[in-house]
């Protein structure tokens, strides 16, 4: 109920951040055009939005016989735990990384990248795909995937309304409105990417400790999560994960590019030293 009460928050907030965007970038009439965006968006939102995720990733569906170590791990787990067997799909770049997306346990899906099925053994994947079940059980994956949408969206539509603003053209008092308009529109490409930012940063940071927390509960291995967790983090600065930063919340480590995270002022992961620090001061038993 918890998440569902956030979610529903979250839905509400964004369409009032939007309708406020679109009255100060077209006044009344672009608050109406927002408010009907943003019923559209909420939508799309909760049916569709681990959808797009997986798109955006890039991500491929793939069958048992495919990726037999994979399901195998993840059919033991469900097992032990009671959750439906979720879709698996692989990302097809080097960087090591997973996520969880979905509204619900009953239409979950997990993905891995290929990099991680040769950088992790058996154990250390199976505290990886643990963790991910983990946002599966503590239904914080339609959140994640409303956020990274609504996100996307903030972003494009700031970028947008400042470029046909910038490049109107217009002269006389007309041409300084548009002038005026235009320092507002920029003003929003800024501003806009930053809110997007820290909802995603509201909506993770915790959610991360306690997916670890659950993942660790569920194999009783939480060591072997924390030696995942390290050898990611070290590989992911070699090998960045191409990933937009509308998505980068969703991953298990924070998505790297050039070794620089995205946003580091607006960080959507706690520091992975931190996670791996909670995480050994464990009892072998979880908690």
């Amino acid at each position: 109920m918890g998440n569902n009460f956030k979610t529903a928050l979250l839905l509400a907030g964004m369409t009032v951040f939007l309708v406020l965007v679109g009255q100060a970038l077209g006044g009344q009439n672009g608050a109406l055009m927002a408010f009907m965006l943003a019923a559209v968006m909420n939508f799309f939102a909760y049916f569709f939005s681990d959808k797009l995720a997986i798109f955006s990733s890039g991500a491929q569906p793939v069958s048992r016989e495919e990726l037999p170590r994979v399901y195998q791990i993840v059919e033991r787990l469900c097992a032990k735990t009671g959750l439906p067997m979720p879709k698996i799909f692989v990302i097809p770049t080097g960087s090591p990384n997973a996520f969880a997306t979905g509204r619900n346990p009953q239409h979950a899906s997990v993905a891995v990248t290929a990099g991680i099925l040769d950088l992790l053994s058996d154990e250390e994947m199976e505290g990886v795909l643990a963790h991910e079940l983990g946002h599966v059980r503590n239904r914080d994956i339609l959140i994640s995937s409303v956020a990274a949408t609504f996100a996307g969206a903030v972003t494009i539509l700031a970028r947008m309304a400042g470029y046909a603003a910038m490049f109107g053209g217009g002269g006389g008092d007309r041409g300084r409105d548009r002038e005026g308009g235009a320092l507002g529109a920029l003003f929003m490409m800024i501003l806009a990417p930053i809110a997007a930012l820290l909802i995603q940063m509201a909506v993770s940071r915790s959610r991360e400790y306690q997916a670890d927390a659950t993942g660790a509960h569920f194999t009783g291995n939480p060591g072997a999560l924390a030696s995942a967790l390290a050898k990611m983090e070290s590989y992911a600065r070699r090998v960045p994960l191409q990933s937009s930063p509308a998505t980068a919340h969703m991953y298990i480590i924070q998505p790297l590019l050039g070794g620089i995270t995205f946003g580091s002022l607006f960080s959507t992961h706690p520091p992975t030293a931190e996670r791996i620090a909670r995480l050994t001061g464990m009892h072998p038993g979880g908690y």
